[in-house]
């Protein structure tokens, strides 16, 4: 298995490593962390700010809300797997679904703007079902993700 981490190497000397046969991808550990901080401050501020029941609601609704999406982060962290055989993808709240290359239809990055800000999605189309992975899924950019699949596929 092979995580990579984005770093440059300082060495000019050829790469003689063999290739991967495995890579995984992640949702960062850092925002999990961070989302789970802010369902615990949003639960201690509508406890003790909240003036009001509507106020106190709306604290408590917004501190589920997002430890429940902090929670799916902790349970199903890989977000994509993929080997020689094929990939493994998140699917529904914290399950998986394994697909073997012959399944995949076909992988492209969808690129968007929207309002000024730029969105990519990996897809992965597997007949009757499509895998959609941002940036916020995957710890990387989807492009740069898509590459690599295509590397390990044999592409």
């Amino acid at each position: 298995m092979d995580i990579r981490s984005g770093a440059f190497s300082s060495s000019s000397a050829p790469d003689l490593t063999p290739a991967p046969t495995s890579l995984r991808w992640r949702v960062s550990t850092g925002f999990a962390v961070l989302k789970g901080c802010a369902a615990i401050g949003l639960l201690l501020a509508g406890i003790f700010a909240a003036e009001d029941s509507r106020t106190l609601t709306a604290a408590l609704v917004a501190a589920a809300i997002l430890g429940v999406y902090a929670l799916r982060d902790v349970i199903a962290p890989v977000r994509l797997a993929a080997d020689l055989d094929g990939v493994t993808v998140v699917s529904g709240y914290a399950g998986h679904r394994r697909i073997a290359w012959a399944q995949v239809e076909r992988m492209r990055v969808d690129a968007r703007s929207r309002g000024g800000m730029r969105s990519e999605l990996l897809e992965i189309d597997a007949g009757e079902h499509l895998f959609l992975l941002s940036r916020y899924d995957l710890n990387a950019h989807p492009a740069d993700v898509y590459e690599e699949l295509l590397r390990l596929r044999g592409f």
